[in-house]
């Protein structure tokens, strides 16, 4: 077993934020910011922001780590970059005004393209097999089936669309 393997999630947990350099199996070396480290299997999950604003994320397999070398302590602006990686692009509050707004909008133009909904609670219910919960949006779905899961998601893509 690795010296990495004998960490404990207290030794590891102090790793996140910081820019490392990971040597593993085989010589393969990884460099990235350490967003997380598995307590179980000891995997790291590596984060690098590119030129065009994306992210490449990279997992090593905490049995293949040999050493992991600190670089760089992580910035306030870096901290915050790595917190919003997996934060959804428009995770927004609305208010309870809103939300009704954003509700009966959807609802009214459902119905106006003839597909059945009715309201549950804050919930709009479709055909009695899906619903759509606040915010509304596609992700806000829910159903068993898969099919009609991905069709209204992408009548609710082209809606969302065509208010903008």
């Amino acid at each position: 077993m690795t010296e990495w393997r004998k960490k404990t999630p207290l030794e590891w947990l102090s790793y996140v934020n910081k820019e490392v350099q990971v040597l593993a199996a085989e010589k393969h070396q990884f460099k990235g910011w350490v967003l997380t480290v598995d307590p179980v299997s000891a995997n790291i999950l590596l984060a690098n922001p590119l030129d065009n604003g994306k992210v490449s994320v990279s997992a090593i397999l905490g049995h293949a780590v040999q050493d992991v070398e600190v670089m760089n302590e992580a910035d306030d602006e870096m901290k915050e970059k790595l917190e919003r990686l997996f934060i959804p692009g428009e995770s927004q509050t609305y208010s309870q005004e809103e939300l009704e707004k954003r509700k009966n909008s959807l609802k009214d133009w459902l119905e106006k393209n003839h597909i059945p909904v009715n309201e549950q609670g804050k919930s709009l219910c479709v055909a009695g097999v899906l619903t759509v919960d606040p915010p509304y949006g596609p992700e806000d779905c829910n159903s068993s089936s898969e099919i009609i899961l991905s069709r209204i998601q992408g009548l609710i893509q082209s809606y969302l669309a065509l208010k903008k």
